[in-house]
């Protein structure tokens, strides 16, 4: 039987006085969520649809229940449900329909439209819900006719794409608006946005360039290699007046493809009335490397935002690692609302965004409120996809489509920027490929020629981590790149063995927080300007976005494009001349810990008569070849799209099959679509020479003076990912512990145990209780 009619003001959120007087009326909620959505949508040309998302999300807590609820009675109610049906009577069974998956999931994620998953599909709780209560007063809505734009210029992807793009505004709108509500109650300030515009970044940019070509000048350094790249630098800053849409940046690593694409990006921006130039790097890489790069250059640490999947709260549910809310507890924002807003997820709302693959094109295929929040941010920007060559092949043809939608639909102008170009062009053989892709580089086979700077080796046979270490031991300089960390650390200490306390033996893994790896490679880089010995073993993380130049590179075998840019830290800069850097690949020996990954084999086994058929396989022409063996291996499977989907494969024909009735499957799409399979999480190190910065951060947490957002960002460069479970059992074990579990759940976990993280290995968790001998003498 329903409640009787509530006698009061209504609410959407509580505030601090017990009679309500000072909480936020629901009509001021509603009207205002409905203006920011309707305003991030316009630049898509999809306000009015997002206006009255933003209008109806709440609509249930005008409901008896709802307000008995906020006083301090009664338990949640879904509050959610009923906008959702409002959309549909209002809007008709497709617009309504696709507002009403939004509406319904802006506090617990995007559910499938009809078939069973975590969430209760969408059909199920439209059907199962009674009347919606009526408007409050005030909050109108935009005309029907307004907002029913035609569906048909979208595909069934881009319809599912256009339904996340829409929640995204409605979820940020929500959040913003309750933020904002309760920093004006409790008198703080709210830490959001840059105020630096592009036309200030971009002639910082040009001061900064110019600044870098005098002082090289001025040393009598300016090499042939400097001549190319202020050539490429020119011609694609000549070319950012062409009309947005696609291009490319094939440029050699070393040629000054990162300065150049953003150079790019700034001037394209300001032409073409974008918004923000968006650096997307490959997953295996450490991306502050490039966004010191950016802050240097433009002179500004705020309008530089360095984003990777570490604090999303939400992240790692769609793999199953957490129990999920059903039924009810779907709205349970709890009475102040203040949940919603102590989750630290970003909303890319600065000029300049540096990410990884694995947080863009995974929140471009979430369901979840938190990681799909900022997509309406992509929208009008400048996109470039650094060593886009790295796309995850069982993903190809869904992140192609996502490309084109972005370019297609959402003012966005893609850069496929890369050193090795993979053969994604439309092309008889393989006609799902891009189209109208521009080059941007001045004829990049003759820039191949003239960077030409190393020769490649194949070791005839497979190295154990002995005799490997005795190939370094005898290079006064050299880097050595593996495919995992196990056979890092194993190398690592065979190398210091044969060596012995004379030799200059690194280590660089994703173990080390990047605070950490930002002094080892300075000095790694002191040592190779000063000719020191210095023999590095790394990761593949060094392989993108790390400037660093040693004469000789040993590479476990992977595909041909990780050797190129393995063969981009050798020679960088030509300074031993054309061809006067030396690659070496070599197999492993046959060691459980130290093959290449099964995700590498099929790369291997491609790469392999290049390496061993042809005079140099990097060339150009070569690379291509081989991405079209890649592909082609691929494509005869459906391997090119091959994430299950609710129990068939692929996500294209999961979206075509259900767009008649736009029952997406958007639970079971965001659960396939992991380009890492096992999902890292975060934990805080309390880094040495800077753990008065860590502890000040955690303090302001603990007292919860600082918003999460802004601790998030502060706290980035203290981070070490890794796996769900590892962490769970340092906390299980009491070596780490979560900071204020009650405020803000797991997104805060800090190390405990220091004596797990040391200069050298950075964290190991294996033994959460390993103590070091000398941290136990009193």
């Amino acid at each position: 039987m329903p409640a009787a009619p509530f006698d009061g003001p209504l609410l959407a959120h509580s505030g601090l006085s017990p009679d309500g007087s000072d909480g936020e009326p629901l009509a001021h909620h509603l009207s205002e969520v409905g203006g920011r959505a309707g305003g991030y949508a316009d630049v898509f040309g999809m306000g009015a649809a997002a206006r009255a998302m933003g209008c109806l999300h709440d609509l249930g807590k005008a409901a008896p229940e709802f307000q008995l609820y906020i006083r301090g009675r009664g338990s949640s109610p879904d509050h959610s449900t009923a906008g959702a049906v409002a959309a549909l009577n209002a809007y008709g069974k497709r617009w309504g329909k696709l507002m009403a998956f939004g509406i319904a999931g802006h506090h617990a994620g995007l559910a499938n439209g009809a078939a069973e998953s975590d969430l209760t599909p969408l059909v199920q709780r439209l059907e199962n819900f009674g009347t919606p209560p009526g408007l409050p007063e005030g909050v109108d809505l935009p005309d029907p006719m307004v907002v029913r734009r035609s569906l048909e210029r979208f595909n069934a992807f881009g319809q599912a794409l256009l339904a996340r793009m829409l929640f995204s505004c409605l979820v940020d709108a929500d959040r913003l608006a309750t933020e904002g509500f309760y920093a004006r109650l409790h008198n703080q300030p709210v830490e959001r946005g840059c105020a630096t515009s592009l036309a200030t970044l971009r002639d910082r940019l040009e001061g900064h360039l110019a600044a870098k070509m005098a002082t090289a000048c001025g040393k009598g350094a300016h090499t042939e290699v400097d001549r190319l790249r202020a050539d490429v630098l020119a011609t694609a800053r000549d070319r950012a007046s062409l009309p947005p849409g696609l291009f490319s940046l094939t440029v050699p690593t070393g040629g000054g493809k990162t300065l150049t694409s953003l150079a790019f990006g700034l001037d394209h921006a300001l032409a073409h009335g974008l918004r923000r130039v968006i650096h997307v790097i490959p997953f295996t890489s450490i991306i502050e490397q490039t966004a010191d790069v950016f802050r240097e250059a433009l002179d500004d640490a705020d309008a530089v935002l360095e984003h990777h999947s570490a604090y999303d709260p939400d992240a790692g549910r769609n793999a199953g690692d957490r129990a999920r809310p059903t039924g009810k507890g779907l709205d349970d924002e709890a009475r102040d609302g203040a949940r919603k807003v102590r989750l630290a997820a970003e909303n890319w709302d600065r000029p300049v965004v540096v990410t990884t693959a694995v947080q863009f094109f995974e929140s471009l295929f979430s369901n979840r409120p938190g990681r799909c929040r900022k997509l309406h941010n992509i929208a009008g920007s400048v996109i470039v996809l650094d060593e886009a060559q790295t796309l995850p092949v069982k993903f190809l043809l869904p992140c192609l489509e996502v490309i084109r939608e972005l370019a297609d639909h959402y003012r966005c102008s893609v850069v496929l920027c890369t050193a090795t170009q993979p053969a994604v062009g439309r092309r008889p053989d393989f006609p799902r490929g891009l189209e109208n892709v521009r080059e941007l580089a001045p004829d990049p086979p003759a820039l191949y020629r003239a960077l030409k700077r190393v020769r490649v080796r194949v070791e005839p046979h497979p190295l154990d981590v002995g005799t490997l270490a005795g190939h370094l031991a005898a290079e006064p300089q050299v880097l050595c790149i593996v495919n995992n960390r196990r056979h890092a650390l194993d190398l690592f200490e065979a190398l210091r063995q044969v060596t012995g306390e004379g030799g200059t033996v690194r280590l660089l893994t994703t173990g080390l927080c990047a605070a950490h790896r930002r002094r080892v490679l300075a000095d790694i880089r002191d040592d190779l300007a000063r000719g020191r010995p210095i023999r590095l073993v790394a990761t593949s993380l060094i392989e993108a976005g790390v400037d660093v130049s040693f004469p000789a590179v040993w590479r476990a075998i992977a595909g041909l494009d990780s050797v190129a840019q393995a063969a981009g830290r050798c020679n960088r800069n030509g300074e031993l001349g054309v061809g006067g850097g030396r690659v070496v690949v070599f197999m492993p020996a046959d060691h459980p810990d130290h093959k290449p990954p099964p995700a590498l084999r099929e790369y291997v086994d491609a790469a392999a008569p290049f390496l061993t058929g042809t005079e140099d396989p990097l060339l150009l022409d070569t690379i291509e070849a081989y991405f079209r063996e890649v592909y082609w291996r691929r494509d005869g499977t459906g391997g090119l799209d091959g994430a299950e989907v609710g129990g068939r494969r692929g996500v294209l024909p999961a979206l075509e099959e259900r767009a008649s009735k736009l029952d997406f499957p958007f639970a079971d799409i965001a659960a396939a679509v992991r380009l890492i399979e096992d999902t890292q999480v975060p934990v805080i190190i309390p880094y040495g020479p800077e753990r008065g910065r860590v502890m000040e951060q955690l303090e302001r947490l603990e007292w919860g003076g600082a918003s999460p957002g802004a601790a998030a960002r502060a706290l980035q460069p203290f981070l070490v990912q890794i796996p769900h479970r590892a962490r769970a059992d340092l906390v299980a074990r009491h070596a780490a512990s979560p900071v204020r579990p009650d405020l803000y759940g797991d997104q805060f976990v800090l190390l405990v145990n220091e004596d797990l993280y040391d200069e050298v290995h950075g964290l190991r968790w294996a033994d959460p209780s390993f103590r070091r001998i000398d941290s136990s003498l009193f």
